[in-house]
């Protein structure tokens, strides 16, 4: 294998839409010799080996050199084991200069690690194997899942099922002993039965709950880590990550395992995972080499060696002592605690009511026994016979405050959301976050980026002006050879990506960003360059990393046979370069000063170019005779050397995805760091704005301007925005806490570590999956595998689904709560029984707690749902529709069970348990009667929803008027 343009071990990060700081310079040499150079100086001694050596590392090949293969690779030999892992572990760990100049420097233990600085491992099966072998995998060793019994105890703390347990051993002692073994257990037994299926049900789904986020997080935590194996760059799983792995770290990355830094620029890590500190910590190859797995890059870039992994890092050791517990209580399910405590609360008041009746009735000898005897008859009664009864009657009225509860409704919320997971996983989003899956149904704006969400991020050079001329096909024979020349070097060396060639199909491939994949693509394919060869000539001496507030990023070099002559090298936003130009280059590559008229003429160019849709990219260059002070890089009088246009397209059913939101009520608002034409443009391809639009003022904005705003200016203006151009991550996070203000529910989409803050703020984080950085990811609700707007809108459907599917079950759990505690309060006070038993209430609470609620949780999203208004931040969970339906559908079952003397229960229960429920078999005409009886329930509930309501909710009525009053 040979490379072109072996992958730079200077990184700088790729995304168009990362914030940096203005990067601090530091002087170094081309990425080849920069380690060479600094580690040989005697500042820690660390590039020759003291003599005695305290656990042996290297392993050298004849002449004191590393015995290679081919294609510049170490020979494996017999493994690994002169080479001390603990040592080496801890020497990163202690932060030990001493210790990595005893174990002989960064290169010594690249060496004997069997790994290239350049090229890094060979990568093939048998190199993986070994280095697994010896080092162990990038994986940690987990807390024991939960198992089965663990969510039975926990189901068993249930304050009611306790109580439910104590009164079935009661009935089944006194029964018993009453009635004898035959007989006697039932009501005690069918109470233990009941309480046996719930319990079941309960852990069980609570159990597959478990085992399903425990595959979530596994999914989740497989993030993409970038390396270099046999000269090739390319993406991997972490966990697929080994010891001798060279990685290429940029801004956003997580650091995959604890290592050292071989070379870079301005390299900065986020170490507050780990020590807790908000500092960011200076990376270099003499004074701290030393990276940490699960530490973030805050700034710069560069390349790392891993020397552990796993449970050998820090991070793996930190990991192993915590408990990661997966229970999460959503907003709503805290709003479902609360409603199911008032309906306790009232329950509770109407059992001890019944209680009361009943006690009363019996002991005042309102009560006849079978045989039409009083019950109670004072002193002759027996101690055991009394007590029976009042169990009995404790029994009946505990029973009601079960049947009361809708503890169900946990349960039902439980499959309803994981059911949803599930299927949003194939509709290409991981949710990470259980809040997200109900709070994106009430979701009012999303504000979306534009590049990789709206467009396919699939960038192409289309158009090229050099000059006031357009060059047609982009021929490199039209250019002025100067002028290619300063090409080649201003985009061969100002880059984060790379060009890798195998030498067995002569197949390129192109690394980094979009955007440098695609200008490297040009100039590799357009312009002829040879990237091997401009880094060969040249030297860069510093490198300013691309800056979101800036946007732009710039090299300094000078070519390697020239020792007085310094280029300095500008690439980035056309109109931003533009301003930093007093001179260009015409079309035969000679200098020309800029007047008024062709400045105006150049930025035509450019407002012609965003117009058409397509992203502008100037390149400049100056040439400087000497460098000194702080000021390294000229940033005014430079050269422009030329326009390039990049075309991004819109995704396919973007502008039908924009269209179901608006329909939906949700305003859609684009925020992107392109220039406003390219962004009006955009927002108009997709839908965001209509041709007629585009002219009115406030629907288009600049980030300057948004953030120059009063508060009073922004809080009116705010709603009316579409579309936010030139917009900084301190802009979209401002328009995200104004939307709130306002009362909207805010998603937002993200992909860059910048976008961190504003999707924490949102109420819903919506991070891309490909694109997007770890720290996005990580501050993110969900994560949009395919990074697509339209998988954007089919999660607002499915959030829609799931507040729609729960509501559905309120209603329905209880329509049949309210009819059973009023049947039984009115049975217990009018006649002294209740007419539902133990087991009969606790059947149907069995039945509407697991069948119904795999009913409607299992329901799918339909388009009738993006035809509703959203439920936004303060409608309460049950609607003025739900209570007119529930209520009409109650009163009803109430009234045909009263004049049915409550004789309406399930054909089983009919049927077969005579004995054991207490019930008498039907007839087929008995049978016919039931089923029209409860058929009538039908066009009651169809006539019921024609009666008109208030949208406005009944309770905010009677607060109204206690402020009145």
């Amino acid at each position: 294998m040979s490379s072109l343009g072996v992958p730079s071990n200077m990184e700088q990060p790729p995304s168009d839409s990362e914030a940096t700081k203005t990067s601090s310079l530091m002087t170094s040499l081309s990425s080849a010799s920069y380690y060479r150079q600094t580690a040989s100086k005697s500042v820690t001694g660390y590039h020759h080996a003291p003599p005695e050596t305290h656990g042996t590392v290297i392993e050298l090949g004849p002449n004191n050199s590393a015995a290679t293969g081919p294609d510049n690779h170490p020979h494996l030999g017999s493994g690994f084991s002169n080479v001390d892992r603990s040592a080496l572990s801890k020497l990163v760990k202690e932060k030990s200069l001493d210790g990595l100049a005893t174990l002989g420097g960064v290169e010594k233990i690249t060496t004997s690690l069997k790994t290239d600085a350049q090229n890094g491992i060979r990568g093939d099966v048998e190199d993986i194997s070994l280095r697994t072998k010896a080092f162990g995998t990038n994986s940690y060793d987990k807390p024991p899942t939960k198992s089965l019994f663990c969510f039975v105890y926990e189901a068993f703390k249930d304050s009611t099922i306790l109580i439910l347990l104590v009164c079935a051993v009661l009935l089944l002692a006194f029964g018993i002993k009453h009635n004898g073994r035959k007989d006697g257990w039932y009501d005690g037994g069918s109470i233990l039965i009941a309480v046996f299926l719930v319990l079941s049900v309960s852990a069980i789904s609570d159990f597959r709950l478990n085992k399903k986020f425990d595959k979530l997080s596994k999914v989740s935590s497989n993030i993409l880590v970038e390396v270099v194996r046999n000269g090739r760059r390319q993406q991997i799983s972490i966990f697929e990550i080994v010891v001798g792995d060279i990685i290429c770290l940029k801004i956003g990355d997580q650091v995959p395992g604890d290592g050292l830094f071989i070379a870079g620029h301005s390299l900065q890590v986020d170490e507050s995972s780990l020590t807790g500190e908000s500092d960011h910590v200076e990376i270099d190859g003499i004074n701290n080499p030393f990276l940490f797995s699960g530490t973030k890059v805050a700034d710069g870039y560069g390349t790392m060696l891993v020397t552990s992994v796993g449970m050998n890092t820090s991070w793996g050791e930190m990991m192993s002592t915590i408990s990661r517990d997966s229970d999460e209580e959503t907003p709503l399910q805290e709003r479902l605690y609360k409603l199911t405590s008032s309906i306790g609360m009232i329950g509770l008041i109407v059992a001890f009511l019944v209680l009361v009746a009943l006690l009363v009735r019996y002991f005042t000898g309102h009560t006849e026994n079978a045989n039409g005897n009083k019950e109670f008859n004072g002193s002759k009664m027996k101690v055991d016979d009394v007590i029976n009864v009042v169990v009995r009657i404790i029994a009946a009225a505990v029973t009601i405050l079960v049947v009361a509860i809708p503890e169900g409704l946990p349960l039902a919320v439980t499959l309803n959301i994981a059911y949803s997971m599930k299927r949003m996983m194939a509709d290409q989003a991981l949710v990470r976050k259980l809040s997200a899956c109900e709070t994106m149904g009430s979701a009012t704006t999303i504000c979306t980026d534009k590049t990789g969400t709206l467009t396919m991020n699939q960038m192409k050079v289309t158009r090229f002006w050099q000059g006031k001329q357009p060059m047609e096909g982009m021929n490199c024979a039209m250019i002025a050879s100067n002028v290619l020349e300063l090409f080649h070097q201003g985009i061969g060396l100002n880059t984060t990506g790379g060009v890798y060639k195998s030498t067995v199909n002569s197949h390129l491939e192109f690394s980094g960003s979009p955007t440098e994949k695609a200008i490297l693509s040009w100039a590799v394919l357009e312009l002829d360059m040879d990237m091997e060869a401009v880094k060969r000539d040249c030297n860069i001496l510093h490198v300013e990393a691309f800056n979101s507030v800036k946007k732009r990023s710039g090299v300094l070099m000078k070519k390697v046979d020239q020792d007085d002559t310094y280029h300095v090298h500008w690439k980035g936003a056309a109109e931003m370069i533009l301003a930093m130009c007093s001179h260009y280059y015409d079309s035969d590559g000679k200098t020309k000063a800029f007047d008024d008229d062709e400045r105006l003429r150049f930025n035509q160019i450019i407002q012609g170019m965003a117009a058409s849709s397509l992203r502008c990219i100037a390149f400049a260059h100056k040439q400087v005779s000497e460098v000194k002070g702080q000021n390294l890089f000229q940033e005014n009088e430079l050269t422009l050397m030329g326009l390039i246009g990049l075309k991004d397209p819109c995704r396919p059913g973007v502008k039908k995805a924009v269209e179901d939101c608006q329909c939906a009520g949700v305003n859609v608002k684009m925020i992107t760091g392109d220039n406003v034409f390219t962004a009006k443009a955009i927002a108009t391809e997709c839908g965001i704005l209509s041709l007629n639009q585009e002219a009115n003022d406030g629907l288009v904005v600049q980030g300057f301007e948004f953030r120059n705003y009063t508060e009073e200016e922004r809080m009116e203006k705010v709603e009316n925005i579409r579309v936010m151009a030139r917009s900084s991550p301190f802009d979209k996070l401002l328009m995200v806490q104004c939307l709130k203000k306002k009362g909207h529910v805010v998603a937002v989409t993200g992909d860059g570590t910048n976008d961190a803050p504003a999707l924490k703020e949102a109420d819903i984080g919506l991070s891309m999956g490909i694109q997007g950085t770890d720290v996005a990811k990580e501050s993110s609700d969900i994560v949009i595998l395919d990074d697509n707007f339209v998988s954007v809108a089919t999660v607002l459907r499915w959030g829609r689904c799931v507040y729609n599917n729960i509501q559905k079950f309120i209603q329905f759990q209880l329509t049949v709560n309210i009819a059973a505690l009023i049947i039984n309060f009115v049975g217990a006070v009018s006649s002294g029984e209740v007419p539902l038993t133990a087991v009969q209430l606790l059947w149907v609470n069995l039945i509407m707690d697991t069948l119904g609620a795999l009913a409607l949780a299992t329901e799918k999203p339909t388009h009738e749902l993006m035809g509703q208004r959203p439920v936004g931040r303060n409608q309460p969970l049950i609607s003025n529709f739900m209570w007119r339906n529930l209520l009409a559908q109650a009163l009803y079952q109430i009234s045909v069970l009263l004049i049915l003397q409550f004789k309406v229960l399930q054909v089983v229960m009919v049927e077969f348990l005579k004995k054991f429920a207490g019930t008498e078999r039907l007839n087929w005409g008995q049978w016919g009667v039931c089923i029209g009886i409860a058929a009538v329930s039908w066009p009651i509930g169809w006539l019921v929803k024609l009666l008109p309501v208030p949208e406005r909710p009944l309770f905010s009525y009677l607060s109204l008027k206690n402020q009145k009053g």
